[in-house]
């Protein structure tokens, strides 16, 4: 039996009663809720060593970070001649050590089949022993079957994953809430995908602001990861609304869903309430 670690875009939230705790603490509060967090804010800027530090302070060595690299690598220098940047952002990473689950190369929506070679030429230089996962948003690749089988193709050379970005439940119908129409002009609108090609697929799920709504759009991932699970694999679940306001609770509520129906795999850690403890 593997496990399931389920995640959120972020560790901090105004929602989440965490304004009591120093910033230095912040990720320790979340990491007793949740196993595993997306890095998006790598994209746009790395941390400092320190920072990093206490990233590792924070956390586990089991805990999963799924590391965004700058976005100098991905959207300016679409993967070519990137190593110089790749490097520096990965040696500013190291104190992490195995908490880094997994690289996230997130690519523009026009990266398309005809740059699967710059794709094929950065997995080559990417170091032994990091884990590469990378989320396509081009539409080709989920709309030609042989543009989907060159992909896998290039990610199979170094037991690469293919992450999904699953938006489906949040384009059903019209917005049903102000946050939604936002949350529509910034993700990407693309078909569901549910094929894992490794033992450690990693799903990025996006309900609506009606959590009725996103449980019930997330029955399908339940009946997947059961699957994995099942198959030995060990999967991570990043759960997003609009507003990320729910998100922690929800992606818990998934993991107990999912343990409903595979009810050998280890229940969650209980985490210490939100808030600072009071007398009364």
């Amino acid at each position: 039996m593997r496990e399931l670690r389920v995640g959120c875009a972020m560790w901090q939230h105004p929602r989440w009663q965490q304004r009591a705790l120093p910033p230095g603490e912040r990720l320790r509060a979340y990491a007793g809720h949740c196993g595993a967090v997306e890095g998006n804010t790598t994209f746009y800027a790395t941390p400092s060593g320190p920072t990093v530090e206490s990233w590792a302070r924070q956390t586990a060595p089991d805990f999963r970070f799924v590391l965004k690299p700058p976005r100098a690598v991905t959207h300016e220098r679409r993967l070519v001649d990137a190593g110089a940047e790749l490097g520096a952002f990965l040696d500013v990473m190291a104190p992490l050590g195995s908490r880094v689950h997994a690289l996230w190369v997130q690519l523009p929506a026009s990266f398309g089949p005809t740059d699967l070679g710059a794709l094929a030429r950065f997995q080559r230089e990417l170091p032994g022993g990091l884990r590469c996962a990378v989320e396509v948003r081009h539409p080709a690749f989920f709309t030609d079957e042989r543009a989907a089988v060159q992909l896998e193709r290039v990610l199979g050379r170094i037991g690469a994953e293919w992450v999904p970005f699953d938006t489906t439940v949040l384009f059903d119908g019209p917005p049903g809430d102000p946050s939604e129409f936002e949350a529509r002009a910034k993700k990407p609108r693309v078909p569901r995908r549910t094929r894992a090609l490794t033992e450690y697929p990693i799903v990025r799920y996006h309900g609506r602001a009606d959590i009725d709504r996103t449980v019930a759009g997330w029955q399908p991932w339940v009946a997947t990861v059961a699957a994995w699970l099942r198959e030995g694999r060990s999967p991570t679940v990043f759960v997003h609304t609009p507003d990320n306001a729910a998100a922690r609770d929800l992606a818990r509520r998934f993991h107990d869903e999912v343990r409903a129906v595979v009810p050998e795999l280890p229940a969650q850690p209980v985490p210490e309430p939100d808030g600072p403890m009071t007398l009364f």
